[in-house]
């Protein structure tokens, strides 16, 4: 009982972060926040400049990751960010993909 409990408490969010994002150390960042925060999902780069994350955890752990995706590492420059809600995946880890 307690582990399906756990199991709704997983919120899933779809992410695109826009501005000065690629060339920056986003993704690498990104990954190692999520493996803090115990978020599983995977960031990517897109063609047309920004990065788009989907990830999933706890409200809390989305929360906090969503935060830190505003700011991003030292030398992003986010101009803006949509975070969008979506089905779980039950991801396992999470991932840089290219």
């Amino acid at each position: 009982m307690r582990r399906l409990r756990f199991l709704f408490m997983i919120q899933h969010i779809n992410l695109r972060i826009s501005g000065k994002v690629q060339g920056v150390f986003f993704r690498a960042s990104t990954k190692s926040k999520a493996d803090e925060l115990g978020v599983t999902g995977f960031v990517r780069n897109e063609q047309d400049g920004s990065v788009y994350a989907e990830a999933e955890g706890t409200p809390e752990q989305i929360d906090a990751l969503v935060r830190w995706c505003r700011e991003g590492p030292p030398h992003a420059q986010v101009t803006e960010m949509k975070a969008e809600p979506g089905q779980v995946q039950h991801f396992k880890k999470f991932e840089i993909r290219r």
